[in-house]
């Protein structure tokens, strides 16, 4: 039986092991203790892709001028949370680049109306870096979770990826002040991302111990034709559903994604994911005339099981990967 406490050494042999099915094995057996065979669903709505960053990796950063720009109103988000209520979905994913057009006061306005109209919902934020007032009003409107990926643990690493005026110090302070706030708070990292070693993802994990998040998203980097990293390589899918498996030895409690990501760098990526311990789906619920426009990286999945509105074909893919969609908030396990 494999440890569930590593050393470095231990870590960086299974990032890279080509002996997985121990490995995986091990990881299924901590998932089903710990959530059984379910998927939790998460209906994702990418509601701006306006960004006052210039992340080099990112295809929405703002220095990205051949991109169309878009933003939803506030009807259009509840339009598509009253159209996911329908589908099943009770867990809501509002993400989007760091547009201050919408001021804090629409997102409180935004959080509450959905948690009025389906109050046995959960609202999630993605909405980036704020301070910590703001983070405290989203959290009094009825904000329950918070995903902030910190992407790669180094300040070293950090400087290579992002532009001077963002730091490491001030991303791991926003991750620290959402978990005193009393959310649930996700993190997180790409995998394979420009210059990155196996020390950094060592780090990575590190990182995530002390912080001990309870959601956990990781997937590869993949490059957009429009930024500075356009002829940077993929990132590895062994490291990444490695990566996976190994999140889930050593965060038992954890809700771990299997990313839109893993499905576009392979066709089977998202059901290699939940074979790996992976527990979450996020199928997309913005309209589809947007949804092509949110470009983080090329090639982006949309369609298909990627779009909320084909559930069905999603609960197909996941029952023929050995699990069952399940309908509810799917909160953390305590930990």
């Amino acid at each position: 039986m494999l440890k569930r406490k590593f050393s470095d050494e231990e870590l960086r042999a299974l990032i890279d092991t080509d002996d997985t099915e121990p490995l995986f094995k091990e990881a299924l057996k901590v998932r089903r203790e710990n959530y059984g065979d379910d998927v939790y669903i998460r209906g994702l709505i990418e509601f701006t892709n306006y960004c006052r960053n210039n992340c080099y990796y990112c295809g929405i950063q703002r220095g990205n001028t051949g991109l169309s720009r878009y933003r939803l109103t506030h009807d259009d988000i509840l339009e598509c949370t009253e159209a996911g209520y329908e589908l099943g979905f009770r867990t809501f994913v509002l993400q989007g680049g760091e547009d201050l057009t919408y001021t804090d006061k629409e997102i409180c306005g935004i959080v509450h109306d959905i948690k009025a109209a389906h109050p046995d919902c959960a609202v999630t934020l993605s909405i980036g870096e704020k301070d910590r007032k703001s983070y405290a009003v989203y959290k009094s409107a009825g904000a329950d979770r918070y995903l902030l990926r910190h992407e790669t643990a180094e300040a070293a690493h950090y400087a290579m990826l992002h532009p001077a005026e963002m730091s490491l110090e001030n991303r791991k302070s926003c991750l620290w002040a959402l978990k005193e706030l009393g959310y649930q708070v996700g993190s997180g990292f790409m995998v394979g991302s420009p210059y990155q070693t196996i020390d950094n993802l060592v780090s990575d994990l590190r990182f995530l111990e002390e912080l001990e998040p309870d959601m956990i998203g990781i997937g590869p980097f993949l490059p957009h034709a429009d930024t500075p990293f356009r002829d940077k390589e993929k990132g590895s899918l062994k490291r990444c559903v490695n990566l996976i498996a190994v999140l889930r030895l050593m965060f038992p409690y954890a809700l771990i994604p299997s990313t839109t990501a893993l499905g576009t760098i392979h066709p089977e990526g998202r059901e290699m994911g939940l074979r790996a311990g992976a527990n979450v789906v996020m199928p997309n619920l913005s309209p589809p005339k947007v949804s092509k426009l949110y470009t983080l990286y090329d090639n982006k999945l949309c369609t298909g099981a990627e779009a909320a509105q084909n559930l069905n074909e999603l609960r197909a893919k996941v029952e023929a990967a050995g699990f069952r969609i399940s309908i509810g908030k799917g909160n953390v396990r305590e930990h």
